[in-house]
């Protein structure tokens, strides 16, 4: 039986973060209760065509899936479990924002199945929540991760966020240090990056580019501070007892994220829900980004090939993207790729394709290669974007 990833996209959120290019937006509840219709009519419609895969993961993700009525969580999951073959051991993922992750919240995601919370804190600091325009205090953090807990969750993630503007050495380090003392299983450690079309990349763009000349940022952390933060990261959870198994992310023993490592090594996923990807055999497509297109009913429900649910930006990959994918994504993981895995997928070796390029990379200390695997050294971690660029052929 072919395995499955599921995706499905909740766009919506109570504000919009001042650095957020994600696709969400506020809305109110019959706008809300509009959409989970809509997604359990695509869920219907599209699952025949998967009927003889197993669901192993499904990540729900927004915005801010969890300011959903209990109700309409339960409407969703209940869809999801019906027409899916979903495996007893799927790992389900959901996505909160604190303060919208009630006790009656948490019973309600338990109870249909989710075993995964991810809470996104970004930062312990109180100035710096009210900088990046979140709606929630630590304390509020402390109270929903206390609902998860209470709830029965034994497999929290956490996100938390770097380089902020304003922001120092000393207090990254006591973001970190809060978030360990919760011993949450896992935790996704990222740098801020300032997306074209966001607040943020208006407000900051400038101090971007002084840091980029050489020049000392007004708000922005220099260079040599975030180079601090992100060798303390690394050095401080490591201490904790959490393993580094992707250049951002890092969990207890046994509680890497099942659902991201299926997408850095290039399993099938479908995307359900407004502007959701997907990756079937070598084809990508998404779904319509315009919520009012979205909302529109299908003109043949029994089929779903038109109408809102139409596939959208259809593109088949060929061999060469296949290959640089394999790469690219492969090479976020601290593992690497599996040389017996390139060979048995492309019918040659890494070698055969990248001789030249993994030659000079071994040569400059940025990947390792041994007789089975090809992954990055610490040194190519740091500079992981430029090795991955190498890569395109």
């Amino acid at each position: 039986m072919r395995e499955l990833e599921l995706y499905v996209h909740i766009p919506f959120c109570i504000k919009k973060c001042l650095y957020c290019d994600f696709l969400s937006a506020p809305a109110d509840v019959p706008v809300r209760n509009q959409y989970i219709q809509r997604l359990t009519d695509e869920i219907r419609i599209s699952a025949p065509d998967f009927r003889n895969c197993r669901v192993s993961s499904i990540y729900i993700g927004g915005g801010t899936p969890t300011v959903l009525e209990p109700v309409q969580i339960d409407r969703l999951m209940d869809a999801l479990q019906r027409y899916f073959h979903v495996a007893e051991d799927a790992e389900i993922s959901v996505e909160c924002n604190p303060g919208t992750l009630t006790g009656e919240k948490a019973a309600v995601l338990r109870r249909c199945g989710v075993n995964r919370i991810s809470l996104g804190l970004q930062s312990a600091d109180e100035e710096e929540l009210r900088a990046l325009g979140r709606i929630h205090t630590f304390e509020d953090f402390l109270q929903s991760f206390a609902c998860a807990r209470e709830g029965g969750f034994l497999n929290i993630n956490v996100d938390i966020m770097s380089a902020l503007p304003g922001q120092s050495v000393k207090s990254w380090e006591r973001t970190l240090q809060r978030t360990a003392e919760l011993r949450p299983e896992h935790i996704s450690a990222y740098s801020l990056i300032l997306e074209e079309g966001t607040p943020f990349f208006a407000r900051f763009r400038e101090d971007e580019l002084a840091r980029e000349r050489g020049d000392v940022p007004k708000m922005l952390p220099s260079e040599e501070e975030e180079r601090r933060m992100y060798d303390l990261t690394g050095a401080f959870l490591r201490e904790q007892g959490y393993q580094r198994y992707e250049i951002s992310n890092y969990a207890l023993p046994g509680y890497e994220c099942r659902h991201n490592i299926g997408y850095w090594t290039g399993k099938e996923y479908l995307g359900l829900g407004l502007g959701a990807s997907s990756l079937i055999g070598d084809m990508r497509f998404k779904n319509t980004e315009i919520l009012e297109d979205y909302m529109k009913p299908c003109r043949d429900v029994s089929s779903g090939t038109a109408g809102s649910f139409a596939r959208r930006e259809e593109e088949r990959r060929g061999r060469k993207e296949e290959m640089e994918e394999f790469m690219f994504l492969g090479l976020r993981m601290t593992r690497g790729i599996a040389r017996r895995d390139f060979r048995e997928r492309f019918g040659v070796t890494p070698e055969d394709v990248y001789g030249d390029v993994l030659k000079g990379l071994k040569n400059e200390g940025l990947l390792n290669i041994s007789e089975e695997r090809i992954f990055l050294t610490e040194r190519g971690v740091d500079v992981s974007n430029m090795v991955f660029a190498q890569f395109l052929l």
